[in-house]
């Protein structure tokens, strides 16, 4: 899915406003009339209803119960918990791990507007949702496990988590099979939630830390990228980007020398124009911009890398090189398009703080950009997604105007059945998937895939592009959610 966009080319046409067109949709939602808090609380129940294993008596789908509560048996370990990570029953750790750190960077960037919004304890219990089966999954030296179910044999029936009956295979990664990717991206989660952690449960915060250490050390000592969750998650940016990612969190969370020297003198960065589950580099460019600022002086190359991913995603820059639609919104590829929408809003809205903070604007050619303009910018992103687009209606599940009521996710679209209920595979695409109809469960908040490039949608099952959520979507989509339920931003 990732695709590596290395150096920007200089674009020939200088745009002269500063200001951002804003075309007028009839019938579309005003941007004012959106309720961002609405929309953050929505964003984590739909990542309750991604959970696996033993649900918590709070757990707020109640059309979801317990599942996969064997996990892992085939290996002789406890794997019960973690993250289904879209519509299907199988537990990735790449996409998990990621939704993790997001999840952890949202509430470490926006702890006051959390708490505020009175969602501080869901983000929480969201994060430790993951980081609890990380610790699991991490349970053996220069081990993890990555991987659990068959996607194949999976994808072959449509089928709910609570009565599904395909095999729960196990892949790992180890010495002799490294996948340096998932272990330095666990080791980002496991460090970013240790941070999370710090003030109101030092004991597990220390468990993750050095959890974090491991993996770390695991990932650089054993090089090798892994392609067994492959076709589904592919490492097509390589693992350079994960490596740096980690070190950032780790020296973050540690102040210890010995990962920021990794960072200034073995690290591989560079100039991208996207932020994904495959391509981490402007994460850590952002983060480390912070650091220089501060006083880290070697680290303005990380700056300048960071001030080139805004330059390539503003309209408004002489350097943009991402296709915006005519609605307004980013699009990069179909399948799952708004995981890079919520990424870019997140983003943008990540180093506006930054640059509010320190005083600083990006420099694109001969045109500059402050705070303002990447707030704007990440605001009309999720504005878009939320109602405020050609539509009129809202990509979000349960929220807004005329939301989508076909999700492509087996739990929504199957009624809830005994434990013991049999499902017949083949018959079960005709029964649930293929029906014309709205599912029988609202799996609320989950932000679906998307329209296309042109804008256009279709609310159907069957167009898993545009209808399948992904749990990482949501978790981008978080901290830039609290900030603009807690400030007014034009």
């Amino acid at each position: 899915m990732g695709t590596i966009i290395h150096n920007l080319s200089a674009m020939a046409i200088l745009v002269g406003s500063l200001l951002f067109f804003q075309p007028f949709f009839p019938g579309a939602v005003h941007a004012a009339e959106l309720n961002y808090k609405d929309a953050l609380t929505k964003s984590l129940i739909f990542l309750e209803a991604q959970r696996s294993g033993k649900l918590p008596p709070n757990h707020r789908p109640a059309w979801r119960g317990d599942s996969a509560l064997d996990d892992g048996k085939l290996a002789n370990v406890d794997l019960v918990g973690g993250y289904y990570d879209a519509g299907d029953n199988v537990k990735y750790g790449l996409p998990m791990a990621f939704t993790v750190t997001t999840l952890s960077w949202g509430a470490l960037t926006y702890p006051t507007e959390l708490e505020a919004a009175g969602e501080m304890e869901n983000v929480k219990a969201a994060i430790k949702w993951g980081t609890d089966y990380f610790l699991k999954a991490s349970s053996h030296r220069d081990r993890l496990y990555v991987e659990v179910g068959d996607p194949v044999k999976d994808h072959e029936c449509w089928v709910r988590p609570e009565n599904m009956k395909t095999p729960r295979t196990v892949l790992q990664i180890d010495s002799e099979t490294p996948g340096t990717e998932i272990a330095a991206e666990t080791s980002a989660a496991m460090a970013s939630s240790s941070i999370v952690f710090r003030s109101s449960n030092q004991t597990y915060a220390r468990l993750l830390l050095n959890k974090a250490k491991t993996l770390y050390k695991f990932a650089k000592s054993h090089k090798g990228t892994y392609d067994g969750e492959c076709p589904f998650y592919c490492s097509y940016s390589g693992y350079n980007d994960e490596l740096l990612w980690a070190a950032t969190w780790l020296y973050i969370a540690t102040r210890k020398s010995v990962y920021l020297k990794y960072v200034l003198e073995e690290s591989i960065s560079a100039s991208v124009a996207e932020f994904s589950w495959d391509l981490k580099y402007v994460g850590a460019q952002v983060l480390l911009s912070k650091l220089y600022f501060e006083g880290e002086k070697g680290l303005e190359t990380f700056k300048n890398q960071a001030d080139n991913y805004i330059c390539s995603n503003l309209p408004t820059s002489p350097y943009h090189q991402i296709y915006v639609s005519p609605g307004g919104m980013v699009h990069m590829r179909d399948g799952a398009n708004t995981q890079y929408v919520t990424g870019t809003a997140f983003v943008f809205s990540a180093y506006s703080d930054i640059l509010a903070a320190y005083k600083q604007n990006v420099k694109c050619s001969d045109q500059q950009f402050d705070s303002t303009h990447l707030m704007t910018f990440a605001k009309k992103q999720m504005d878009y997604l939320l109602g405020d687009n050609p539509l009129g209606r809202s990509f979000m599940v349960g929220f807004g105007n005329n939301p989508p009521t076909q999700a492509h996710h087996r739990g929504a679209s199957m009624p809830v059945m005994p434990a013991n209920a049999e499902v017949n595979c083949p018959m079960s695409f005709v029964n649930w998937l293929n029906k014309d109809t709205p599912n029988p469960n609202e799996l609320t908040g989950a932000i679906l895939g998307g329209p296309d490039r042109n804008d256009k949608f279709l609310d159907k099952r069957t167009v898993s592009p545009m209808t399948e959520p992904v749990t990482y979507t949501n978790s981008m989509a978080v901290g830039v959610l609290a900030k603009l339920a807690a400030h007014k931003i034009t």
